[in-house]
């Protein structure tokens, strides 16, 4: 078994990924959850999603959330864009990194963005562009990596294909989306080995996962295993994705970072401070979340008699 990397970078992706799937909750109580999640230790925080408010009307909003929140030092703020008009609305707001969205599925690109993938791609281009024009960093997320709600299972090697063309236009760094949960340690280890025989270093991939069948936490140590040290996650498990049926939360923070500090792994995130932010995001959505430490208490977690 390879070792395991001394630290962890985890982005908490509650205030976008996260609420997007929920009805539309209040800017000011976006914006305190956000300020809550800021004082953990979190180093990334996907903020808001700079999209249609037609789209996506929970995330209407975004510029005002980013205008009143208070910005911790060295705290990295991102947010999602669609294309050059979402980014030209990023940066006017202030975002720290923006993040690009291209699907693996043909399909599942169409009903999230109305683009073909070979339109994504090229408009990724102009994105990028606007994004370090302006001195910011641009990572670019490849979702349905692991598989599609409509079309089934995604050829690694295509998603491979992408990425190279992700970086070709001159993105920083890579994420790769399991929009539906389909991804199972296998799945992880394929898409790894072809990134891999792509030419792709670890050193530019991070992992978002959801938990719908259960394999978020696994589908992390096999990455862990092979070098992969950034995370996405939702405090709480809020989450999911308007254009996936099926989907359910993303991979939940608090669960992840306790399982990371078990295996003596840093994330610099203060773990009862992540347990009260699960309880406010739960008071926000009004609805139980599945946080399994949430509900099993601090004193459980620790395993202490």
């Amino acid at each position: 078994m390879s070792a395991w990397p001394t630290r962890v970078d985890v982005r908490e992706v509650g205030p976008r990924d996260g609420l997007q799937n929920e009805a539309p909750v209040p800017v000011d109580q976006r914006v305190r959850l956000i300020d809550a999640l800021s004082e953990t230790g979190l180093r990334f925080i996907e903020a808001a999603s700079f999209v249609s408010p037609t789209a996506i009307p929970p995330m209407a909003g975004a510029g005002e959330v980013m205008a009143r929140i208070t910005r911790r030092p060295g705290v990295v703020y991102s947010a999602l864009v669609p294309n050059s008009k979402g980014a030209e609305l990023a940066m006017a707001a202030g975002v720290d990194e923006i993040e690009l969205v291209v699907s693996a599925s043909e399909t599942h690109n169409q009903k999230n963005v109305h683009r073909t993938v070979a339109e994504s791609l090229i408009g990724a281009h102009d994105v990028v562009e606007i994004g370090h024009a302006a001195g910011v960093p641009v990572e670019a997320i490849v979702s349905t990596a692991f598989g599609c709600p409509y079309e089934g299972d995604v050829a690694s090697e295509r998603v491979a294909q992408i990425a190279g063309h992700l970086i070709d236009a001159g993105a920083d760094q890579l994420s790769f989306g399991d929009t539906t949960g389909m991804a199972t340690p296998r799945r992880v280890a394929d898409l790894l080995g072809a990134l891999d025989r792509a030419g792709v270093t670890t050193d530019r991939i991070g992992l978002h996962f959801h938990n719908t069948r259960g394999t978020a936490l696994a589908n992390v140590v096999l990455a862990l295993g092979r070098g992969v040290t950034r995370f996405d996650a939702s405090i709480g498990g809020l989450g999911g994705c308007p254009y996936a049926p099926g989907a359910s939360g993303n991979a939940v923070t608090e669960d992840l970072v306790h399982m990371l500090e078990d295996m003596e792994i840093d994330t610099g995130i203060d773990l009862d401070a992540l347990i009260r932010c699960a309880a406010l995001a739960q008071d926000i959505v009004s609805r139980e979340l599945p946080s399994a430490l949430l509900h099993a208490g601090a004193r459980t977690r620790r395993y202490e008699s």
